[in-house]
């Protein structure tokens, strides 16, 4: 299985990166010009929560839980030098639903960060990565 990702410079330092099933994303360095996009390094972030998210809901609905909600914050540390590596990440997942189990919770994360998430797998080679959770009742 392969994967790909086009990225166009469109200005100044503005970028449009494109994968391969067509969905585009607005990238741009954080000066002056350019506030419109997201940090390169911040795609990072997003796309360890993306995975994730995507496989807990799934999981979670297959087991019948009734989750009203999902949110994951996520917190990295960067090396304050070039390149800027990311060194410690932190993953705070808020889950909202009625009569959620938590054991249903711990093991769909548990699952999702051993076994599904490809971006997890790739970071865990390299950087430290925490979790933690909490489940919000909704009446």
């Amino acid at each position: 299985m392969a994967a790909s990702a086009r990225i166009q410079w469109v200005s100044k330092g503005q970028f449009i990166g494109t994968d391969s099933s067509k969905h585009s994303v607005v990238m741009s360095t954080q000066d002056e010009e350019n506030g419109v996009g997201m940090k390169p390094s911040d795609l990072l972030l997003v796309a360890l929560g993306g995975c994730s998210s995507v496989d807990v809901v799934n999981i979670l609905r297959k087991k019948r839980q009734r989750l009203t909600g999902l949110e994951i914050d996520i917190t990295g540390e960067q090396d304050p030098d070039p390149p800027w590596a990311f060194r410690k990440i932190h993953v705070m997942y808020t889950l909202r639903g009625r009569g959620l189990s938590e054991k249903a919770v711990a093991d769909a994360i548990e699952l999702v960060e051993d076994k599904y998430c490809s971006v997890k797998a790739t970071l865990d080679k390299v950087v430290e990565i925490y979790t933690e959770y909490r489940i919000i009742e909704e009446g």
